[in-house]
């Protein structure tokens, strides 16, 4: 599905460049309000960002020998995402799957859950945003730098480099936004985060249709307490999703 939409300064397609900081857009027949980015916001990324950098190198430095060792193939996975309005961007995580792998088995995946109705009489289980068991792709260990969240860390570049914010929706892959219904598109109106309002709350633990909307509810309640208290309870979370990799 193409989501198109209409700003001042032109006609676009998501998926496309957008201009940066463009307050409103159309997209279908429905009129969705952007939200600048808050010089706050914007300044605690650049200062977490960089200590981050500087206090993980090290250790990430370790775990890249590592992949290296274990899985031939370069050490950063560098993959096309879908950002504010629009906006396509690179980004950058550990590669934890074998190098070239094939994503038909991802895309088939991710529209089973985008498209899954939320009224229907599957059980609950199969909409929930668990990645895929026993993937044969993964590398040795690649299960726990996944559930750790320790292959997302170089997104910190992405932070510095103003894509990313430390707090916010994940930014989703392109071939995932061909499926969305319009309302989806409301992700887009804020930058993508590291963490957000979803990965504390249950995560790998509710449907798709259930992160989308707490997208919605973090970008209409944005504040630096909100952002302060998101940061504060993800260490938490991921402590929760190690736990339960370990329990299967």
């Amino acid at each position: 599905m193409q989501l198109h939409s209409t700003i001042a300064k032109g006609n676009f397609t998501i998926g496309e460049k957008y201009h940066w900081n463009v307050p409103t857009r159309l997209v279908g027949n429905e009129l969705v309000f952007g939200r600048e980015m808050p010089v706050w916001k914007r300044g605690m990324d650049i200062l977490f960002a960089t200590m981050g950098i500087l206090f993980l190198f090290p250790f990430l430095l370790l775990v890249a020998i590592f992949i290296k060792v274990v899985s031939p193939g370069p050490v950063l996975f560098m993959q096309e995402r879908v950002g504010y309005g629009g906006k396509i961007f690179t980004l950058f995580k550990l590669r934890t799957m074998a190098h070239n792998t094939d994503t038909t088995i991802h895309k088939e995946y991710l529209a089973k859950l985008i498209n899954a109705d939320e009224n229907d009489r599957e059980p609950a289980s199969t909409k929930v945003m668990k990645k895929i068991e026993n993937d044969s792709r993964v590398i040795p260990f690649g299960n726990i730098l996944r559930s750790s969240g320790i292959d997302e860390l170089p997104q910190l570049i992405n932070v510095l480099l103003g894509d990313m914010s430390l707090v916010g929706p994940r930014p989703p892959i392109p071939y995932e936004v061909d499926q969305y219904k319009n309302w989806f598109s409301r992700r887009f109106d804020i930058v993508p985060g590291l963490t957000g309002l979803w990965q504390v709350s249950g995560k790998n633990k509710l449907t798709f249709h259930e992160m989308i909307r707490l997208d919605i509810q973090y970008i209409r309640s944005l504040s630096f307490l909100l952002d302060l208290k998101i940061l504060f309870l993800t260490p938490v979370a991921i402590i929760d999703m190690v736990k339960d990799s370990y329990k299967k």
